[in-house]
């Protein structure tokens, strides 16, 4: 019997219609469009709008883009895995809910949360059930709206985040495609430099910590920066030399849309050329754990069946890592 592998098969998208621009920001902080481009290479973001809508109104729109576009019956999903730093409410799963509202109903669901590299993780974590052999289609959704947790007065956070949703189906494969190997790391140190101070069970919601500000997302730029570049790019590095492949060999690089610098680096690390490196940061900012799928959907068209693809992220905790993935289809 040949191995099972665990191939994407479909993917799927939803970003809000509000753009958020640099010039429109820099009538909110002290900023402007060549400070932030320059920087980080977002031009601008989109913004949920609707305060009675949440991460799963996102994930919700980029799955059942996916489900359309597959032609899939939702009641075939046997798991929904919901990868998001910002879910609906604290307790009640939003990947619950999500799976409840799209019809697969036959699915059991639960969130993950690794910051910005939860949707990488969460392609692990699918990976894993398919190559069991006990599950046949899993939906993994990455999805976040961001707007909700940044201070719209910080400008070293407000203008890199934004809001959107992604989707990818992880099917079996016994042709050697789809994921191929992984390399996942964390360090707990990366708790100090990016957070979200109040909130939690360490420091629980009060007027005090809502006048402070508290629950908005804080990070020390600088480490945080440094961090990932090196991070992101050993990861990558490291996959390849796991795999006796070298930048010739990779036909495209999938990396978390954080900074362009960033993304630069990890790219020149692994020789790779520029036009082998996809990128919408300029587009969407930093979706968190939408901006993998969103990659995926927005150049789909281009991907063939067999295209070695790496996978790079660096989030929060910290969190980062890489996967190597063979394109399982032809758009």
């Amino acid at each position: 019997m040949s191995k099972i592998t665990a191939a994407i098969t479909a993917v799927g998208a939803y970003v809000p219609d509000y753009v958020l621009t640099n010039d429109i920001l820099a009538t909110m902080v002290d900023t402007n469009d060549e400070w932030i481009t320059s920087r980080t290479g977002i031009k601008e973001r989109r913004i949920l709008k609707d305060k009675d809508k949440g991460s799963s109104f996102l994930g919700i729109k980029a799955a059942e883009d996916l489900i359309a576009k597959k032609n899939l019956d939702p009641k075939e999903i046997d798991m929904v895995i919901f990868a998001t730093a910002t879910p609906d409410l604290p307790v009640a799963a939003t990947a619950a809910y999500t799976a409840s509202q799209i019809g697969a109903v036959n699915a059991f669901s639960y969130d993950l949360q690794a910051a910005c590299s939860s949707f990488l993780y969460g392609m692990s974590t699918a990976a894993s059930y398919i190559e069991s052999g006990r599950y046949k289609k899993i939906l993994l959704i990455g999805a976040d709206k961001m707007s909700s947790i940044i201070d719209y007065t910080d400008r070293t956070t407000c203008i890199i985040f934004g809001d959107g949703g992604g989707a990818a189906l992880f099917e079996p494969n016994d042709e050697g495609l789809g994921l191929q190997d992984e390399y996942l790391r964390t360090d707990g140190i990366g708790r100090e430099f990016l957070k979200i101070e109040a909130g939690g069970s360490i420091l629980p919601p009060t007027e005090e910590t809502v006048a402070k500000r508290l629950h908005f997302v804080k990070q020390d730029g600088k480490t945080v920066f440094k961090y990932a570049v090196s991070n992101m790019a050993d990861a990558s590095s490291k996959i390849l030399e796991r795999n006796n492949l070298t930048g010739a060999d990779v036909n495209w690089l999938v990396a978390h849309q954080a900074n362009k610098r960033i993304i630069d680096a990890t790219a020149n690390r692994m020789g790779l050329d520029q036009e082998k490196v996809l990128m919408n940061i300029q587009r969407y900012g930093n979706t968190t754990s939408a901006t993998l799928p969103l990659l995926l959907h927005d150049y789909e068209k281009q991907l063939k069946k067999g295209d070695n693809i790496v996978f790079a992220s660096f989030g929060g905790g910290f969190t980062w890592g890489s996967v190597y993935l063979k394109w399982a289809y032809n758009s």
